[in-house]
């Protein structure tokens, strides 16, 4: 925890692929730690193809129940179907948007939004921009969306610094320099 603390989270994150990950592993979190996940995500790298969009939006019937045989990921069968939809779902985004990178970070115009927190306690669950996205995505089709989910994945691609102020990550995250254009992510 402390090395993905460290190396990662709040890192921004501008690979689709990498991208879609989270959105996968996030939405299996649901209702368990990120420890879990975090503890099983070469599983799950493995098991859905090196998270390959591609090859996961094309997962039929049969690949599904075998992936709820497969010890090394959360076994949940409403969850492994979500990821297959959801990757059908995030190739139309990237479609209409050119990528999901330009999609998800035109809600914040593609600046991190630098949070102030003191404390651990004051970080909040969601936030009206996560419910914003949440809607947004499920109004494309996806689902393990809920805003509570979003906004771990705001935290985990830096779309939001949530570090603490005393924190030695706080100013240290890089910033990514290119603009793509934002204006239909926000419409």
């Amino acid at each position: 925890m402390a090395e993905y603390h460290d190396k990662e989270w709040g890192v921004p994150v501008h690979d689709d692929r990498r991208l879609f990950e989270v959105l996968i592993l996030d939405g299996a979190q649901a209702g368990l730690s990120w420890r879990t996940i975090l503890n099983k995500r070469e599983n799950y790298r493995e098991a859905f193809d090196n998270f390959d969009v591609k090859k996961v939006a094309k997962y039929d019937a049969k690949k599904m129940q075998e992936l709820l045989q497969d010890e090394g990921i959360v076994r949940n069968k409403l969850k492994i179907a979500s990821a297959v939809r959801n990757a059908k779902v995030f190739m139309e985004i990237q479609k209409e948007f050119g990528s999901f990178d330009a999609y998800i970070w035109g809600f914040v115009n593609g600046k991190p939004i630098k949070n102030k927190w003191k404390r651990l306690s004051d970080l909040p669950a969601r936030t009206e921009l996560s419910d914003t996205i949440s809607k947004n995505l499920k109004r494309h089709g996806m689902n393990f969306v809920g805003s509570t989910i979003i906004y771990a994945i705001m935290q985990g691609i830096g779309m939001v610094n949530d570090h603490e102020m005393g924190c030695f990550r706080y100013n240290k995250l890089i910033v990514h320099d290119s603009q793509p254009s934002f204006a239909k992510a926000t419409e």
